[in-house]
């Protein structure tokens, strides 16, 4: 088949959730060297919701997704870390062995692969924040970073933590406040704001 003809494939699997299961293994051979970008990218991501509703059933292909977290093509580095994201969110522990490479991504070319990075440890900490309750140097550093998409959502990662560990967002507060009254980006603006509400809410609670 050629690539449009695999690419409506995988969009009809993707409209229906109750076939995900049994096609695991199907999209998850999308991934060898017979098939272009395009097909790889759709099928990591598809893989990556299919991880969510399905984590013991994907257990066998976690290692093949994320042998593209360094992958030549950003793309696919990207649609590799959404996977690894969703896939962590069901259970951390399925990504943990590749945790160390999920984080290298920070440092990333591509402003797009630097997001998906950011998104997918918001989806790893919103059922493990422990993970990364040592590692938010890292992103407050990203609310810095040269890319605007980056920028936005790097305040969302304390908005996670601060829900579930407010005493390590604690030290970040003032800095926080700072960027949440004079950053130039009004979206920024706001997630910090966000950020620190929760956490003040949190705090107050526990």
């Amino acid at each position: 088949m050629d690539d449009k003809a695999i690419l409506n494939e995988l969009r009809d699997i993707t409209k229906n959730k109750d076939c995900w299961k049994a096609n695991i293994g199907d999209v998850s051979d999308k991934l060898n060297e017979d098939y272009s970008i395009a097909v790889k990218a759709k099928a990591l991501w598809l893989l990556g919701e299919m991880g969510l509703m399905h984590p013991e059933e994907i257990e066998c292909h976690v290692e093949n997704i994320s042998s593209y977290l360094d992958n030549e093509n950003p793309k696919l580095r990207e649609r590799s870390a959404n996977a690894i994201g969703r896939i962590g969110r069901a259970n951390e522990s399925l990504v943990i062995p590749h945790l160390d490479r999920l984080m290298e991504l920070r440092r990333d070319e591509s402003e797009n692969v630097r997001h998906a990075f950011i998104w997918a440890c918001e989806n790893i900490a919103s059922n493990a924040p422990e993970l990364f309750c040592e590692k938010l140097d890292i992103f407050y550093e990203m609310i810095f970073d040269s890319g605007q998409k980056v920028r936005i959502e790097a305040p969302e990662m304390f908005r996670v933590i601060g829900k579930r560990k407010p005493e390590y967002v604690k030290p970040y507060l003032e800095k926080l406040e700072w960027i949440a009254e004079n950053d130039e980006n009004p979206i920024v603006r706001i997630h910090s704001a966000g950020a620190i509400r929760i956490t003040k809410k949190a705090l107050k609670e526990s």
